[in-house]
């Protein structure tokens, strides 16, 4: 094996070539282009206004107060940055397979393996956790009207499980019954009630979340069945659950408050950077646009667009739903898994019919993200399939439908039956660490492919191009005030952030505090070299915030989910030489 062998480049011209044979429909049948930008922006909406809007936005502004705006606001520009290094990629390689195709052409095979597998846990994990967020949401909803579902039959086997050790540790205290139910969430004694109900098989009780199955094999079925399904879904999900929020944020407006704005920003940066996980996970969505590239009528101009306006409205949406919870009530009750509701309920607004409505728009939107997600997912395993890094059964187009048909299975099947068993709680921070790090890539790509001579070519079609400018002087200057700025303004002193203590636990000394600042110490080193590397080769200056912005946000989540993110790369990594590394195209 040669150490060149593992970045071997696909080249740009042959990529379309590749993706888009000209065999007969019977003997390579190709997807369908039937997509607008309408139905892209549609996508994008669908895809990233979610649980975010509906849930994790209370807990965000909590911590934060009505300065989380502002984290929208860092997040989308920090989106942004990526998008448009995204819409350049997808309007030069208008070719399915994300930031996976865009990989191989500027990184090489390895890298585009890896970002291929990143991509396989952030669109899976991520679906799981929509598809449980659903089963939620919808079993909230029926009890709403009087129809309950048994509670073995709604929840994760993990959950129960720990309901039950929980309730029983009390019960064995001496305590009664009631005494526990006022002890413990209602979440809890659910899960405990859910456990001690449930048939069962020997000692073995048969809890399984039925919901999130039985969404799963709806969304699958549409996604199978064609794309001209898909966005037809969409499209009325997205109109129904715009209507709502634009309803929401219309009515709200007159029950606000301005003194509850004040403080604005109560726990300062750091509050309102806790949030930055949740909130990232809402606006992730905007990607998979680009995995439909060969089933849009003008690739080349559409997908640019329609990243930009779906970037553009949900981050209009986000600030304007959060101003509108805090103004309502104190930011100090927004802890709550469903904020909306909250709001114009007794505590707030006191509107009791709206929360049906609000309901009902919940459920629509997480089905509508499910959706984009499940599209996503196949696409990416078609194009690495293409490239021989998976057996050939993965890009095997069905000859009605054209869609791809066992990827599209084995997606359906990867998101339903774990969706059934798993609490994922731990390791949803993993889709966002698994996204920034696609959005890393992409925007470092940018700047690979912008110094090779191939990259522009001029072949009479408009294309999209993140426009230029000149990051010699202006990078190394963004990176030194930066640095200095979180040395000095850092809330616990400057001998601190050096500082081997934690002021808030002096317990944890050491290497449990110093783990914890391992990231940011290496994304201050890229940086470093970076602001070098800008002042030397002229960089273009968007790209290099793509990479700043996101690399900065990765810091943010946390060793431990770096840990695993590690663990299922090198289980890539693994898989790749055993198959992918022979079975290359370009290595044959």
């Amino acid at each position: 094996m040669k150490w060149s062998d593992l970045f071997r480049v696909k080249n740009i011209n042959d990529i379309l070539p590749e993706e888009n044979p000209h065999g007969s429909a019977s003997e390579n049948p190709s997807l369908k282009r039937t997509l607008t930008v309408v139905d892209l922006t549609s996508f994008g909406i669908a895809a990233v206004v979610g649980a975010g809007i509906f849930s994790t936005i209370g807990n965000a502004s909590f911590n934060g107060g009505p300065a989380v705006v502002f984290l929208f606001i860092f997040t989308a520009i920090a989106c942004a940055f990526s998008a448009m290094c995204y819409a350049e990629f997808a309007s030069r390689i208008p070719a399915a397979g994300s930031a996976y195709t865009y990989a191989y052409a500027s990184f090489g095979e390895l890298l585009a393996w890896i970002i291929g597998w990143d991509l396989v846990m952030e669109y899976a994990i991520g679906n799981i956790a929509v598809a449980i967020s659903w089963s939620d949401y919808f079993t909230g909803l029926l009890g709403g009207y009087g129809i309950h579902i048994a509670k073995c039959l709604t929840m994760d086997f993990l959950t129960s499980s720990r309901g039950f050790d929980q309730v029983s540790e009390l019960l064995a205290q001496g305590k009664s019954l009631i005494d526990v139910q006022s002890l413990v969430s209602a979440n809890v004694y659910d899960a405990y009630l859910a456990w001690t109900t449930a048939p069962r098989i020997g000692n073995i009780p048969l809890v399984c979340d039925l919901p999130a199955l039985a969404i799963t094999v709806v969304i699958t079925t549409v996604v199978y069945v064609g794309i001209q399904e898909s966005k037809r879904a969409s499209n009325l999900m997205v109109a129904l659950k715009l209507g709502v929020i634009l309803f929401v944020i219309a009515l709200g407006a007159f029950y606000v408050h301005p003194e509850n704005w004040s403080p604005f920003a109560p726990n300062g940066v750091s509050g309102v950077m806790k949030g930055v996980s949740a909130v990232f996970f809402a606006y992730i969505g905007f990607d998979a646009i680009s995995t439909t590239a060969e089933e849009c009528k003008n690739p080349q101009r559409d997908l640019p667009r329609s990243m930009i306006y779906s970037l553009s409205i949900c981050t209009v949406l986000y600030v304007a739903v959060t101003l509108i919870l805090t103004g309502i009530v104190s930011y100090k009750s927004l802890q709550v898994g469903d904020p909306l509701a909250y709001v114009f309920g007794p505590e707030g607004a006191n509107i009791p019919w709206i929360s049906g409505i609000i309901a009902v728009s919940a459920v629509i939107a997480m089905a509508s993200v499910l959706l984009v997600f499940q599209i996503g997912q196949p696409r990416i395993w078609m194009a690495m399939s293409r490239d021989g890094l998976l057996p050939p059964i993965f890009s095997s187009i069905h000859p009605k439908y054209k869609t791809p048909w066992f990827s599209t299975l084995l997606t359906g099947v990867v998101v339903a039956v774990p969706s059934l068993f798993l609490n994922l709680t731990e390791v949803t921070d993993l889709t966002s660490i698994g996204t920034l790090f696609a959005f890393t890539l992409v925007c470092g790509g940018v700047l690979m492919l912008q110094a090779n001579p191939d990259y522009h070519v001029n072949d009479g079609k408009k294309r999209f191009k993140t426009p230029y400018i000149n990051s010699k002087w202006i990078a190394p200057a963004l990176f030194i005030i930066c640095a200095v700025s979180a040395i000095v303004f850092n809330p616990e002193g400057v001998s601190n952030f050096f500082s081997s203590i934690d002021p808030s636990n002096p317990e944890l000394q050491g290497w449990e505090v110093f783990k914890h600042k391992i990231p940011l110490i290496v994304f201050m080193i890229g940086m470093a070299f970076l602001s070098i590397l800008c002042f030397i080769k002229n960089f273009s200056l968007i790209p290099v915030l793509g990479l700043a912005s996101c690399g900065y946000l990765m810091t943010e989540l946390g060793i431990l989910n770096w840990i695993r993110f590690g663990m299922w790369l090198a289980v890539g990594m693994a898989i790749y030489f055993s198959y992918g590394f022979r079975k290359s195209k370009l290595a044959r």
